[in-house]
């Protein structure tokens, strides 16, 4: 299995598939093989160069507890170090959820090495959105997560909690990300699926501020297996591709 190391830590990725890099970020709790589940990393492997990377914390990367680890600028440079060691300049990159977070971090602090970025599930200036009461804290999300989605947090030990509490944390890093994304030279998406209730709030977002958006069905996480997420992405990433 691939690993990069960065910063004393591992981070594993896939790859598979010859043409243009496209890496594929998942969200909180996910890994890098969950693209392969969905249908996304199918649809493109025939064309494209397609790493899937673990995010710190998650999947066979390293689990650091300390949260310094997982801030914005550090862990963009994660999937910066792992474009460097499959040997291209650019990649596009497709983010889900906390994966698009890390993908306007790229675009924060590395957009040089960006050919094209879409943002899905993740509101990029707003981040999380709020609970039923207030703010939504980690210590309130985990045990819904177990309660709702039970198969998705079945591998979280106990030892790896203090990590995705990191994880969790960093995500209200907010801080140019508007500027990151309107002042781009590469193209943006921002993709979201119809049942999530916060669907409308991101494509106001997109169209104020002239970016393409993808609006499939599905909620927040079942937006991932739509053919017709696969096939916007898709179609995105050929006319990025072509400019």
């Amino acid at each position: 299995m691939p690993f990069v190391r960065n910063r004393r830590m591992k981070i594993h990725y896939t790859v598979e598939g010859a043409g243009p890099l496209v890496v594929l970020q998942h969200g909180l709790f996910l890994d890098a093989a969950s693209w392969r589940r969905i249908g996304l990393f199918d649809t493109l492997a025939g064309t494209y160069r397609v790493a899937c990377v673990d995010s710190l914390g998650h999947g066979f990367s390293d689990k650091p507890s300390d949260s310094a680890f997982y801030d914005q600028e550090q862990r963009s440079n994660d999937i910066v170090a792992v474009i460097d060691d499959l040997g291209h300049e650019q990649a596009h990159l497709v983010g889900h959820s906390m994966g698009g977070w890390l993908g306007v971090g790229v675009a924060k602090y590395h957009p040089n090495r960006l050919s094209s970025l879409v943002v899905g599930g993740w509101h990029p200036t707003r981040g999380l959105p709020p609970g039923p009461k207030g703010p939504l804290v980690f210590d309130s999300f985990l045990p819904f997560a177990k309660r709702t989605a039970p198969k998705l947090v079945e591998w979280v030990k106990p030892e790896f909690e203090m990590g995705l509490r990191g994880c969790f944390d960093s995500l209200s890093q907010l801080e140019g990300a508007q500027e990151a994304l309107t002042g781009a030279s590469f193209p943006v998406m921002i993709w979201d699926g119809q049942s999530d209730p916060h669907h409308d709030a991101k494509q106001s977002f997109a169209i104020d501020n002239g970016f393409r958006f993808l609006s499939t069905p599905g909620d927040h996480l079942g937006m991932l297996g739509m053919s017709e997420s696969a096939q916007g992405v898709r179609m995105f990433l050929d006319e990025s591709t072509c400019t």
